[in-house]
């Protein structure tokens, strides 16, 4: 499975679980739901945008890597 195979799936499960919580808290809207979301969800989607962010930086390294083992 290649890195970008893995960002992708890792960005389009973390879309998904963004969908279905926005559709949860259309009917969870207290002080417990805001808590919630700011102590598990948020940082969670935080993290998932940096996870993309080095996969596409290794990647790149790893990319370069087999052109220099290429030469």
């Amino acid at each position: 499975m290649s890195l970008n195979h893995s960002k992708g799936r890792l960005i389009g499960l973390s879309r998904e679980l963004l969908r279905v919580w926005q559709e949860t808290q259309e009917s969870w809207r207290d002080g417990k739901a805001r808590e919630f979301d700011s102590t598990y969800m948020q940082p969670m989607f935080d993290a998932v945008d940096h996870a993309a962010a080095a996969i596409e930086d290794l990647d790149k390294v790893l990319h370069r890597l087999r052109q220099d083992c290429e030469l």
